[in-house]
């Protein structure tokens, strides 16, 4: 292992010194080809996807989008594609997640006058709803729109980083007003206090804090009109206040009345801030006083083609581009910016901090993203990865752990695990810069030895006792790859004797697995009794469950770090492919009275729609079957992704499901992100481009593929046979071109000599 990853270094060495002489086929641009207009925000709005359609620009602070105003798990992200009423544009969401926070900052444009005293415990009660048809709404990355049927006006929002810009078009002759309600929440969100200030006939600033999976939530803003204000209701608490130019309270709203002038429209921007309202105009700063509707949106469509032109696909079926394209946009939405323009950003205790030489970011859900969102971003976005790290170290430095899921910086303590670990052991493995390693790897190794969220059962039995800790399975199989993962760093820094010790930890996963019944299995702390009755369908969300959000079917897999040492366990290559394909073929049914709704897009007892299951169809290739591999993976892809609402079989969990596509329709998936492999597939498209770092293009190309040629026959790499499943990070990094020969039937000789 150590002389694997002393390899490794040089070849990047070798790498930057060669790239300097390279060719130039391998340092070409990948050419524009109009790919924004393939992606369609609604995907995902459906189902279980959880994703909102509105305006955000890659990694935006800002997201702004209509809110349904329901309170419903599918409602998560404020939107749901099955309603047809909103109750305003907020200014902060987030993408296919199973968390009912956020919405802040919410403005509803009208054309009467209403009564903001009235309670309002439902959507019912909103005087200022309306409702809307999908006919009428417009979506593309950057930009949305809507027509509100009730009061006649067209609404469209376009956003910056750090700025979201309002422009509505009333009818003519209508009152032209405006809503700005801080206290109706939905979901976990509550307002805790706010405030509306009129500071002048053209501005108006406050805050909302609120609590919820983030218990200490602080959102300032400033918007800017381009009328001005001929008049206002405030409300304080559902009363109304007279003769002042401010309400605080818990639940403030105001309703804005504009001098109609020569034209029938109301523009507005509106910054925010985590830290205060001069930080939030600070932010705003580039357009204080300037109403340029068109030329925002315009700018933040040429940084979505931007961002979405580093992967060409090239293939005849444009529902194909659709499904790509979206993945790919929305695998760039999160995580985003927190950090302020001047660089200050509030932590979890009120603190402030700069963030010097780097951008801080927020809504990190790595439980989910540690699979392929953050290996995808590596190749996307690898300053964004170093800034991320930066962002991780710094919540460190305060708490003396490494997030585990952060939410506007504060922890949410949301899943298992400690996937920080994973991300920064993979960026540094595969070479990304900019970050101190050894504070870095200070974090990761204090985070695995503390006594929190089950380590200290962890450090003392070898494994966490069903007995002691629920979801017992699950933590123990991530904490031991954390533990790989720690001890690859720990090796490539000669620091043998760490590696040596979290080496051995990662063996962890050995002390659960049943070979009578074949599954990883909660075990008591006496060390021999495992917990009876066994069902391996069975499914309990969150209380008295050995596993997270899933069974024994879909967890016992996650040895991604030695599938080698997990094939033994079953007594064979032949075993396990025989038990890996039950998977997929044993019956759906899922029992249990508490069934997590997170087990979606089952094929047989695998589920694509939550996480877990991941990596599995590509274990095949390590069992010398890829072309189960190759079979499996084309169904996933095929059956689980379309171009509807509910194209998404699950929650989109920032980028993860979406980054899952992208790998995998290019035919190449990090099984293990850190080990610096990606594992070979079944590519869906003739022929695709990777832009990569120092305009390096790595070519993917798949001859003969069709819906019938999803089988390798042989492939080569750079002109030269390659009979292995898998290609290497510095492989790929070199540029070139990848190319399969694709038929109807098995080639079941290739690959498997490796």
């Amino acid at each position: 292992m150590k002389v694997f990853y002393n390899s490794i270094f040089l070849g990047v060495l070798v790498f930057i010194i060669f790239s300097c002489n390279k060719v130039n086929d391998n340092h070409l641009k990948v050419k524009k080809n109009n790919v924004t207009k393939f992606v369609d925000p609604f995907i995902g709005t459906g189902g279980h996807g959880h994703t909102y359609p509105g305006a955000t620009v890659p990694f935006g602070m800002v997201q702004v989008s209509p809110d349904n105003g329901i309170s419903d798990w599918d409602w998560c992200s404020g939107y749901h594609y099955s309603d047809s009423i909103t109750v305003g544009f907020s200014h902060l969401h987030l993408s296919g997640t199973g968390i009912g926070d956020l919405t802040d900052i919410r403005l509803m444009p009208i054309n009467k006058k209403v009564d903001l005293s009235v309670p309002m415990i439902s959507r019912d009660d909103i005087p200022y709803s309306s409702k809307y048809t999908h006919i009428n709404e417009n979506a593309t990355p950057g930009y949305y729109s809507v027509l509100l049927e009730d009061h006649g006006i067209q609404v469209e929002v376009t956003a910056d980083i750090r700025t979201a810009f309002h422009r509505y078009v009333y009818e003519k002759g209508d009152m032209q007003s405006l809503i700005l309600d801080l206290g109706y929440t939905t979901n976990w969100d509550k307002t805790v206090q706010s405030k509306i200030m009129v500071e002048d006939k053209f501005t108006v600033s406050g805050y909302r804090y609120s609590t919820g999976w983030a218990k200490n939530q602080k959102v300032f803003f400033v918007a800017q009109f381009s009328k001005s204000i001929r008049g206002y209701d405030l409300y304080k608490d559902s009363k109304i206040i007279k003769n002042e130019k401010s309400a605080e309270g818990i639940h403030t709203a105001s309703q804005f009345f504009f001098n109609k002038g020569t034209k029938d429209q109301l523009e507005v921007n509106v910054g925010v801030s985590s830290v205060s309202i001069e930080n939030a105009k600070e932010n705003i700063s580039d357009y204080k006083n300037n109403f340029e509707f068109d030329k925002v949106k315009e700018n933040a469509t040429k940084s979505w083609e931007k961002s979405l032109s580093s992967i060409k696909v090239e293939t005849k079926r444009d529902t194909l581009k659709t499904i790509f394209y979206t993945a790919l946009y929305h695998t760039q939405i999160a995580p985003v910016t927190y950090s302020d323009v001047n660089g200050a950003f509030r932590k979890e205790n009120d603190s402030i901090v700069i963030a010097k030489g780097y951008t801080a970011y927020s809504t990190l859900s790595l439980w989910d993203t540690f699979r392929s969102e953050h290996p995808l971003l590596i190749f996307l976005a690898p300053d964004k990865v170093s800034d991320i790290i930066h962002s991780m170290i710094a919540y460190y430095q305060e708490t003396k752990v490494l997030p585990v899921w952060t939410l506007y910086a504060n922890e949410t303590n949301t899943m298992t695990g400690y996937h920080s670990v994973s991300v920064i052991a993979e960026a540094y493995l595969k070479g990304i810069k900019g970050f101190d390693i050894e504070v870095a790897y200070e974090a990761m190794k204090q985070t695995m030895m503390q006594d929190d969220r089950g380590l200290k059962l962890y450090k003392e039995y070898g494994y966490i006792p069903y007995n002691l800790l629920d979801e017992s399975v699950t933590i123990t199989l991530e904490y031991a790859y954390n533990d790989w993962c720690i001890a690859q760093v720990a090796m490539a820094l000669g620091k043998e004797e760490d590696y040596t010790y979290f080496i051995k930890r990662s063996e962890a996963y050995k002390h659960l697995f049943d070979p009578e019944t074949g599954f990883m299995r909660g075990k008591a702390k006496d060390g021999k009794s495992w917990h009876m009755p066994f069902d391996p369908k069975f499914s309990a969300h969150r209380v008295h469950a050995d596993y997270t959000e899933g069974n024994a079917w879909q967890h016992s897999w996650f040895v991604p770090h030695n599938v080698e040492g997990l094939i033994k366990l079953y007594g064979g290559e032949t075993t396990f492919v025989t038990k890996l394909e039950q998977l997929f073929t044993e019956d759906s049914e899922i029992t249990g009275d508490n069934i997590s709704a997170d087990i979606s897009g089952l094929i047989g007892q695998y589920a694509h729609g939550n996480e877990p299951s991941h990596h599995i169809a590509y274990m095949f290739n390590k069992a010398k079957a890829p072309w189960k591999t190759q079979y499996w993976v084309n169904k996933i892809v095929k059956t689980q992704y379309n171009t509807s609402p509910n194209g998404l079989s699950g929650n989109e969990d920032c980028g993860q499901m979406s980054a899952w596509y992208i790998f995998s329709s290019l035919g190449i998936y990090p099984m293990n992100p850190a080990s610096g492999e990606y594992q070979i597939g079944s590519p869906l498209f003739e022929k695709a481009t990777i832009q990569l770092p120092n305009n390096v293009l790595f070519n993917i190309e798949a001859e003969n593929v069709s819906d019938k040629n999803i089988y390798i026959q042989s492939a080569t790499l750079n002109k030269k046979e390659l009979n292995r499943t898998y290609i290497t990070h510095q492989e790929l990094l070199k540029g070139g071109t990848l190319h399969f020969i694709m038929g109807a039937a098995p080639n079941k000789s290739w690959g498997v000599a490796q």
